[in-house]
């Protein structure tokens, strides 16, 4: 929650140094495709493929055509799989831990001038709210990696269920054509726990659970 806290005061703070103009708002979809993966969690743990899509608002900050607020709405794959390349064989491979998000960024964007055609750089916070949890193939020797599973002491929280809400904060790069047509690459990295079940996994550590996603994404925004 302070983390939450710090975030959102720094975020209020940037807008409250700049004239915002929400009259002159203008909006945008984009979709693309993610490369995420979990932080100790799961053992073996690999990456996983997934993509994301949504719509956003870019929002003028000043007189310049030069820097933005740019919130967005997005569905938002993520997680990971068991498919690291040295354990293949191993049980647990084949593991899929998917985490489907209704996804939430809110960027401050800025182009490197007041050219139609420019790159430009992200940076934000991103809050995340579980649609749902895709598990298969769970490694016998692990069940409580199962978001359902139930320990033979009754403890429930001893599970593989990924946290309903988690947040972090995220940087890109980007390159803008006539500021319609944008490519963007992304880093999240999480700042939450992502799996408070698994808190002692792998066994004698209790790292926090971080999610992180890399993306590339593309977004038409309309005149």
């Amino acid at each position: 929650m302070k983390k939450i806290l710090l975030t959102s005061a720094v975020a209020l703070s940037a807008m409250s140094f700049a004239q915002i103009d929400f009259s002159s708002t203008r909006f945008g979809v984009s979709a693309g495709g993610n490369y995420s993966g979990v932080k100790n969690a799961h053992n073996p743990s690999g990456k996983r493929f997934s993509m994301q899509a949504g719509v956003l608002a870019l929002i003028p900050m000043g007189k310049s055509n030069q820097f933005f607020l740019q919130p967005e709405v997005q569905y938002f794959g993520a997680g990971e799989t068991g498919k690291n390349k040295d354990a293949k064989g191993v049980d647990g491979y084949d593991a899929v831990y998917a985490n489907n998000y209704l996804s939430v960024p809110v960027n401050f964007k800025a182009y490197f001038s007041e050219a139609e055609s420019e790159f430009f750089g992200v940076a934000g916070p991103r809050f995340n709210f579980l649609l749902s949890q895709n598990v298969k193939n769970v490694p016998a020797s692990k069940p409580y990696y199962d978001p359902d599973y139930k320990s033979d002491l009754g403890n429930p929280k001893l599970n593989g269920k990924a946290k309903s809400f988690n947040f972090g904060i995220g940087i890109g790069v980007g390159y803008s054509y006539k500021r319609q047509l944008e490519l963007t690459a992304r880093y999240d990295f999480g700042l939450s726990n992502t799996y408070p079940g698994l808190d002692y996994e792998p066994k004698g550590t209790s790292k926090n659970k971080s999610e992180q996603v890399l993306s590339l994404s593309l977004g038409y925004i309309f005149n």
